[in-house]
């Protein structure tokens, strides 16, 4: 009983193995992206049994130890020592069906085995979180001492406050958002726009090895641009947090972390004698300071985010 891997005959196609599970009559046969799932979980399209080829191209040929179907999973045992079970799981996602081929490493990673704590954040018996309004699928906190309250935000999707105004923020992103907002230029008005709080950061649900997993654009260019970014404005980081449970949880201690911040700092300052925070300049007090500094400027409208890094570098030496 041998598991076959063979090249797929069809040049079209976006996955250049064909699979052969040993089950049933004529065997299963599915159409894969990889030979094993070493790394990463492997995507198969199942396909016809007829579409195994009379001659096929066997890559590798895996004697089996085991080979059942358990529910909508078929676990693999392979007859040797290292890499030798695997799973092909039967799913959905997005409204259709999908195949999955994972090994324990790599289901390990898409899934870490961690189980998130429910003590209070930083103490606080109860956090208010300001969500804002334009958020389609927020985060709901369940299980922290949390309370949320929705209105527009102006940075962020994740907020406190504290005194009445905003003292930090945390912008969430999928991994094809943050891909399409550092290609597009988006993620850089975020970040200047994040920059003007207190304390801000970016939260990622996925790891950053996923970055380099893009096919349809290149992912020396994701990486590339993410490092300029942090670069630029070292004030919000960026931070990896593999899944959306994880994001959460990483969302909820880093706001009550600021807001505890904030109160103490509001009250050191205030018995120093100095003002609750250093006021932030206009967007017509930059574009003036700009033009004395010869920096091209428009008369009205945004300002580019390096015109506001320029003037907190400026004022920060």
């Amino acid at each position: 009983m041998d598991l076959l891997i063979a090249r797929n005959p069809d040049p079209d196609s976006s996955l250049p193995y064909l699979l052969r599970v040993p089950l049933g009559e004529h065997g299963l046969v599915f159409r894969a992206k990889d030979t094993w799932p070493r790394t990463n979980a492997i995507y198969c399209h199942p396909v016809p049994a007829a579409e195994w080829p009379a001659e096929p191209q066997i890559v590798e040929s895996v004697p089996l130890k085991a080979c059942t179907r358990r529910g909508a999973a078929i676990d693999v045992v392979a007859d040797r020592s290292r890499e030798n079970r695997s799973q092909i799981v039967f799913t959905r996602s997005r409204g259709r069906e999908t195949v999955f081929w994972q090994s324990p490493r790599t289901r390990k990673q898409a899934r870490p085995d961690v189980r998130v704590p429910t003590a209070r954040a930083a103490g606080l018996a109860d956090l208010e979180i300001i969500v804002d309004a334009h958020e389609r699928y927020p985060y709901k906190f369940n299980g922290q001492q949390v309370s949320t309250t929705r209105r527009a935000l102006p940075a962020g999707d994740y907020a406190v406050a504290s005194g009445g105004e905003v003292v930090a923020a945390v912008e969430r992103k999928s991994l094809g958002d943050l891909a399409s907002s550092v290609t597009s230029g988006r993620l850089r008005f975020a970040l200047t726009e994040l920059a003007a709080l207190p304390r801000a950061a970016v939260v990622v649900e996925d790891r950053y090895s996923k970055v380099f997993t893009f096919e349809h654009v290149r992912p020396a260019l994701i990486a590339d641009g993410l490092a300029e970014l942090q670069v630029r404005w070292p004030s919000v980081p960026i931070v990896f947090c593999e899944t959306r449970a994880l994001a959460e949880e990483w969302t909820y201690r880093y706001l009550a972390a600021a807001r505890t911040w904030a109160d103490e700092e509001g009250a050191a300052r205030s018995r120093m004698g100095l003002p609750a925070k250093d006021p932030e300049p206009s967007t017509a007090e930059v574009r003036a300071w700009a033009r004395d500094k010869g920096m091209p400027v428009p008369d009205r409208g945004r300002l580019r985010p390096e015109v506001h890094e320029a003037w907190r570098a400026a004022h920060r030496a």
